[in-house]
């Protein structure tokens, strides 16, 4: 169960980051104002910045690492489950995953600067 909430909060993670790399450009184009909220935007850059770092060193990432912890191999795996294990988890080298969390943490900064996140003021 247990790592069943770990797999769900690392596909949640995937889908914040990916949607932004999409929401970002098209919102711009769309005159979408929330796109350029800051902490948001903020936490997007940061996200993808910890797993293209994680991947830049050599390791694996932690939740990824969490769930196989509490993963009980005996056991076969729900339905669903297995599905998103098997969207998640690809079959190659960590270089092909660093190289490619890389070119997508560099595709986000420079969203950063070509669709600028502008700061609230306070109230």
């Amino acid at each position: 169960m247990t790592a069943s909430l770990v797999l769900a909060l690392h596909l949640a993670i995937i889908a914040f980051n990916v949607a932004g790399c999409v929401l970002i450009p098209l919102g711009a184009w769309c005159g979408w104002r929330w796109v350029r909220g800051f902490r948001w935007r903020l936490a997007h850059l940061v996200s993808l910045a910890l797993v293209a770092a994680q991947a830049l060193l050599g390791r694996v990432c932690f939740l990824t690492l969490w769930q196989d912890e509490l993963s009980d191999i005996a056991h076969a795996q729900p339905l669903i489950a297995g599905w998103v294990n098997r969207l998640i988890y690809w079959p190659l080298p960590l270089w092909a995953f660093a190289a490619g969390y890389v070119a997508v943490f560099a595709y986000v900064l420079a969203l950063w600067f070509l669709v600028r996140p502008r700061r609230t003021p306070r109230a």
